[in-house]
C-alpha cells in the first residue's frame, strides 16, 4: 500500500506542477496542454482566462488527492482495494466537478 501511497502523492504533486504555468498565463494555445476544445483554441483570450481557471481547480484537485491519499492510508484496517478505489473516488468527482464549473465558465466568456 506505500507503493500506492507514493504513486498518489506523486501524481497529485505533477497535477500541481502542471497546473502552475497555466495559472500565470504562460502556456500559448496549443493542441497539447491545457483545457483544449474549439471555442478556446480559436480565441487567445478564452483560452488564458479558461486556462487560468480551470487550473485554479486543477491545483485544488492534486491537493485534495494528496490529503485523501494520506489520510485514508491511515484509516484503520483498510484494504489495499478500498484505499485505491477510494482515492481514485475522491479524484474523478472533484476532477469532474472542476471540469464542469471551467466549462461552464468558458461558456460565459464567449
Amino acid at each position: 500500500m506505500q507503493t500506492l501511497l507514493l504513486v498518489y502523492i506523486v501524481g497529485g504533486l505533477l497535477l500541481a506542477l502542471i497546473s502552475l504555468p497555466l495559472i500565470a498565463r504562460k502556456i500559448k494555445p496549443n493542441p497539447y496542454y491545457g483545457f483544449r476544445v474549439p471555442l478556446t483554441m480559436g480565441n487567445p483570450d478564452i483560452w488564458y482566462s479558461t486556462n487560468k481557471y480551470f487550473a485554479k481547480r486543477q491545483l485544488a484537485v492534486a491537493l485534495i488527492e494528496v490529503v485523501a491519499a494520506v489520510c485514508l492510508y491511515f484509516w484503520p484496517s483498510i484494504t489495499i482495494d478500498a484505499y485505491a478505489l477510494s482515492v481514485l473516488a475522491v479524484f474523478v468527482v472533484a476532477f469532474s466537478a472542476a471540469f464542469i464549473q471551467s466549462w461552464r465558465y468558458m461558456k460565459l466568456l464567449r
